[in-house]
């Protein structure tokens, strides 16, 4: 009974004391974090890969970071252990698609769809206002990028081009093009990390 109780104790405490025993020797409570945001972090790697063996290994790679950064105590994201693994996830799925030589797949849905590769989600009816603002703060960061960079990124996702087509659009290789976008992904990312904008809602 008494072990029974722990338990429900451990599932009740929030992520940052999970995080905070685990580190202090509770094994259990990674155990814990791992079964609370599975579901949500498993649902994200999937969306971008399709793909459930590679998904599993992405999912597991997360947290073997998860740990590997825990136990050299270099976590100092206090309090915000979700969008914390998210940005390793996200990180790896990137990996994932540079291994493979392949890019992520763009949606034009008629919004900015800077979400597909940046935000963990597809807005829904709650966060739909909080993503319209964030887009809005996107599209100024956009203009910010160096104009190549800028210039394939706007091709792709406002104009829904294929990366043949803008690569005759602006008579250079596929290669480069995928470069620059790749790169403008990575600057925009800086630079909205700069400006604390929070892209996981």
């Amino acid at each position: 009974m008494v072990l029974k109780s722990n338990v429900m104790n451990t599932k009740s405490l929030s992520d940052a004391q999970l995080v905070s025993n685990y580190i202090s020797g509770d094994e259990n409570s990674l155990s814990v974090l791992i079964n609370r945001h599975q579901a949500r972090l498993y649902g994200f790697i999937f969306s971008k890969i399709q793909d459930r063996d590679a998904t599993e290994d992405v999912f597991q790679d997360t947290f073997i970071k998860v740990i590997n950064t825990l136990k050299r105590g270099k976590y100092n994201e206090q309090g915000k252990f979700l969008p914390w693994v998210m940005r390793i996830s996200h990180n790896l799925v990137i990996d994932y698609f540079r291994k493979n030589k392949r890019m992520p797949k763009f949606k034009n849905k008629g919004d900015f769809d800077i979400f597909s590769v940046l935000s963990d989600e597809s807005p829904n009816a709650e966060n739909k206002i909080v993503e319209s603002q964030i887009a809005d703060h996107v599209r100024i960061l956009l203009e910010e990028l160096p104009e190549d960079q800028k210039v394939v990124i706007k091709m792709r996702i406002y104009q829904d081009m294929s990366f043949k087509e803008i690569s005759e659009n602006t008579n250079v290789s596929i290669n480069t093009a995928l470069g620059r976008m790749r790169y403008g992904l990575i600057n925009l990312r800086k630079m909205i990390d700069n400006h604390n904008i929070s892209l996981i809602n």
